[in-house]
């Protein structure tokens, strides 16, 4: 591939450990219906999708007496509430990624199923959107992971081409739209047992330093 100019990355999962956090918001409001779901459940069927997917499959599959948009509605300000109180982690070197593909001079780009006001209660808390030259988050786009869409429109923002770029993400949904987008796609996924499904990734790393050292030598062609 040519030289390394941009990485692009998830956020749930990939850069921020989040995932736990959907979980337990989605089980409070399921606690209510009286019924309960495993947080394997989640990371089964639900991990790496947007809301409106989420929220049509978890009121069909435990037949949930709520119109879909206050269901939505109601888990937005779950959210809200939960992203303004609660700490929620960075992943294991995510700080330390991001500051060496910056000190690199690499554009960075974000592409994340999570809506605006997520991203920004998120970075407002982790001081993360120094690091990006672009974000993409579900605002933005019309049609969410696994469509390609809001990876086609980071690399149209970021000015370069795709086989200039590498993409971080954690779940299938995510690589798919990587790579239906045509980009190099690196699954972080420490969940070895994970790993047989996210074979479409070029590479599978348990954690982002490794990936990091995997780009690196992108960088050095």
């Amino acid at each position: 591939m040519p030289k390394l100019k941009a990485v692009l990355f998830d956020l749930d999962g990939t850069l921020i450990d989040s995932e736990y956090f959907h979980f337990e918001c989605w089980n409070e409001i399921l606690k209510t219906f009286s019924y309960e779901m495993t947080y394997a459940d989640w990371l089964k069927g639900y991990a790496g999708f947007p809301l409106p997917v989420n929220s049509k499959n978890i009121k069909e599959r435990y037949q949930l007496d709520v119109p879909l948009a206050d269901l939505m509605a109601w888990r937005e300000r779950m959210s809200m509430v939960g992203l303004e109180t609660k700490t929620i982690n960075l992943m294991p070197y995510a700080l330390e990624t991001l500051q060496f593909f910056k000190e690199e001079g690499l554009k960075l780009g974000l592409v994340t199923a999570s809506p605006q006001f997520e991203v920004d209660l998120i970075f407002k808390r982790n001081n993360l959107a120094e690091f990006f030259d672009v974000m993409v988050t579900r605002t933005d786009v019309i049609n969410s992971k696994p469509d390609p869409e809001g990876y086609n429109l980071c690399v149209s923002k970021l000015c370069v081409e795709k086989d200039e770029c590498i993409a971080f993400e954690d779940t299938i949904n995510g690589l798919r739209a990587a790579k239906a987008a045509g980009l190099i796609c690196y699954a972080i996924q420490q969940d070895q047992t994970q790993h047989e499904k996210l074979s479409v990734a070029d590479s599978i790393f348990l954690d982002l330093e490794e990936g990091r050292k995997k780009a690196h030598v992108s960088l050095m062609l």
